[in-house]
C-alpha cells in the first residue's frame, strides 16, 4: 500500500520555499506521494477555509517534479468542470512526461458555488461535465503522436451514488476524502453494490484521510484522528481492506496552521516512523 501526503497549496504560510521544502521533507520521509488541491478563484466561499495565496496545481507540481526526484505527484483533487478537457490532457501529459511518469490525476466535481459563478461553469451541470472530460482526456492521450502520456492513472473523488458510480465508470480509483470510519464502510459497502450493477470490476482504493494525532485515544473521529496507535491501526486495516494507496491530510483547518508545516512535518515523520 502506497502512503501519501496532502501538501497545503495555499494559505498565509505558503509560498514557493515552503512548498520545496514540503516536497524534499515528504519524499526524504520515505513518503509514495505527493498530492495538492484546487481552486482556480479564491471566491469568499474558498477562501473561508483556503486562502490565497493559492497556488495553482499544475504549476505547482511543475515546480517541485523539479526539486524531487522519486516520489509521486498528483492532484487531490482537480475541479474537473473549471477548465477545457483538451487543456487538463495536455497539461497532464506534459507533467508526466516532465516528471519522468510521476504524475497522478484525481478529479471531483467541486462543491464552491461562488467559484462557479466566477467562472462561467454551471454548477447545476458538474457531475455531467466531469464524466464528459475523464472520457475526452482518456480518448486525447491515446493519440499517442501528440500526447503520448503514457499510463496516467485517474483517481475519482466523491463520495455520493453519483460519484461512487463515476468511480466504477470512469476510475482507476476511487478517492475518498476525510471520512469517518462509519462513513468510510458504508460508502465501500455501496461501492461494491454499484461496481456490481455495472458489471464492471470494483476500482482500486485510495482514500485521502485526516492526520491528527492526539496525546490520548479518541472516542468519536474520523479515520487518521487520534493517538498514534488509532491512527496505525486505521492504516492497517485500510491496508487488509486492499487499499492502494492512503493519502495522509494534516491541515486541520485553520489557515494558521500554515504557517508552521513544522508541526505537520513531525506527525508525518511519527507515522512514517511507526508504520511501515
Amino acid at each position: 500500500m502506497l502512503i501519501g501526503v496532502n501538501v497545503p497549496n495555499f494559505g498565509p504560510g505558503t509560498s514557493p520555499a515552503v512548498l520545496r521544502d514540503w516536497a524534499r521533507t515528504v519524499e526524504g520521509l520515505g513518503f509514495d506521494l505527493l498530492m495538492v488541491s484546487d481552486h482556480v478563484a479564491v471566491t469568499p466561499d474558498v477562501a473561508e477555509q483556503y486562502p490565497a495565496p493559492f497556488y495553482e496545481p499544475f504549476t505547482t507540481l511543475s515546480w517541485l517534479a523539479g526539486v524531487t526526484e522519486r516520489i509521486t505527484l498528483g492532484t487531490t483533487v482537480l475541479i474537473a468542470p473549471y477548465r477545457h478537457p483538451l487543456l487538463v490532457a495536455r497539461m497532464a501529459a506534459n507533467l508526466s512526461q516532465l516528471s519522468g511518469g510521476r504524475f497522478v490525476l484525481g478529479v471531483g466535481v467541486g462543491w464552491a458555488r461562488q467559484e462557479f459563478e466566477a467562472l462561467g461553469v454551471p454548477y447545476a451541470r458538474r457531475g455531467k461535465l466531469t464524466e464528459e472530460l475523464i472520457v475526452a482526456v482518456r480518448g486525447a492521450w491515446q493519440d499517442e503522436a501528440d500526447y503520448g502520456p503514457g499510463r496516467i492513472p485517474i483517481w475519482v473523488g466523491g463520495h455520493s451514488d453519483a460519484a461512487l458510480r463515476r468511480a466504477v465508470r470512469h476510475g482507476d480509483a476511487w478517492h475518498s476524502l476525510r471520512l469517518t470510519h462509519t462513513a468510510w464502510r458504508t460508502a465501500l459497502a455501496r461501492l461494491e453494490v454499484i461496481a456490481e450493477e455495472e458489471q464492471k470490476p470494483l476500482p482500486a482504493l485510495a482514500p485521502r484521510i485526516l492526520l491528527r494525532i492526539t496525546d490520548e485515544p479518541l472516542a468519536d473521529r474520523r479515520m487518521g484522528e487520534g493517538s498514534v496507535e488509532q491512527v496505525v491501526a486505521d492504516l492497517a486495516e485500510l491496508r487488509a481492506q486492499g487499499a492502494q494507496a492512503v493519502v495522509l491530510d494534516p491541515f486541520a483547518g485553520d489557515p494558521e496552521e500554515t504557517r508552521h508545516p513544522e508541526q505537520a512535518w513531525h506527525a508525518l515523520a511519527t507515522v512514517r516512523k511507526e508504520f511501515r
